[in-house]
């Protein structure tokens, strides 16, 4: 169910809320957090609110979509409410803010944030230069970011540790978490010679690559080049190196001197799930500061 407001006040959507509960049952009993998605004038909403209603399944939530319109244009608020199916396992309230009203989100949201519930706070698209200070940031116990929407990627990163604040994370952070995984565990396992340096290839403006990169040079304290290229992280042995790829059928492949290779079925990692990795923790992630910092010391490469 879709229900349209238009030119309306924060009370009476309240209002609203409260009399569909009251006609449709305690639909907003149940409610692990509060998510509020933030998107700018001219940024798309449709496909966050698809990827936050998708990772209701784990998470049920009151989302709420905040939309900054043109500050040309007389001040008001549009908004819409949406339950049932068109929001899966949560609740979704819409609010699309035009003139003067633009300049004052966080106003417009506090009314609508459930009580006792932590908050968290998403930019699907560009995000303010310093997350932490923004109105809407300043009400997020986490702010998870996505470098790859940025209008320059090359520098993303070394601006998001410059403005880093506990709570921030990043999508690009979250899609590389299987390769972390199976990179950790290849380490661990025989043969236990050190690791000397470490060489990882990929596309030449992609945060997610530099940001592994960045988490070997903070994990393995060894010097980590960065190379243009197809996916690949050689980590060099006094043995020989072991490389970690991807062949033709987007398997992981892991070759080590002396053993036969070993194949790992990889699947793409959509939006929805990235949301639900970073909404099961709300403490603050470290291990992404970490890399973050690893990130502005590894040795770029052949890289214009």
């Amino acid at each position: 169910m879709i229900i349209e407001l238009p030119d309306t006040s924060t009370n009476e959507v309240a209002k609203k809320i409260v009399s569909v509960r009251e006609s449709g049952g305690a639909i907003s009993l149940g409610r692990v957090l509060t998510l509020v998605v933030c998107a700018d004038h001219g940024e798309p909403t449709e496909g966050a609110i698809e990827a936050a209603v998708g990772a209701s399944r784990e998470h049920p939530s009151r989302v709420i979509v905040v939309s900054r319109g043109s500050r040309d244009e007389e001040s008001r608020l549009d908004a819409q409410y949406r339950v049932g199916g068109d929001a899966g396992a949560s609740e979704v309230v819409v609010l699309a803010l035009h003139g003067e009203l633009s300049d004052q989100p966080a106003s417009v949201v506090t009314p609508f944030l459930l009580p006792d519930t932590p908050v968290v706070t998403w930019w699907p698209g560009a995000a303010p230069e310093y997350p932490a200070a923004d109105p809407l940031g300043q009400l997020g116990r986490r702010r998870i970011l996505d470098a790859s929407k940025s209008a320059n990627p090359e520098t993303v990163l070394a601006r998001r540790l410059a403005t880093y604040s506990p709570g921030d994370t990043d999508l690009a952070w979250t899609q590389i978490t299987h390769w972390r995984a199976l990179l950790a565990s290849t380490v661990d396992r025989p043969p236990h010679d050190p690791i000397t340096a470490v060489e990882v290839t990929g596309p030449q403006l992609s945060p997610a690559v530099d940001l592994l990169a960045g988490w070997m040079r903070a994990a393995l304290g060894v010097p980590v080049y960065r190379r243009m290229g197809s996916f690949e992280v050689r980590l060099q042995r006094q043995q020989g190196p072991t490389i970690l790829a991807i062949d033709q059928n987007n398997n992981a492949v892991i070759t080590e001197p002396g053993k036969p290779d070993g194949r790992v079925a990889m699947s793409r990692r959509d939006l929805p799930m990235c949301l639900i990795e970073e909404l099961r923790r709300l403490d603050t992630d470290e291990v992404y500061a970490d890399a973050l910092r690893g990130a502005t010391e590894i040795i770029v490469e052949g890289i214009a």
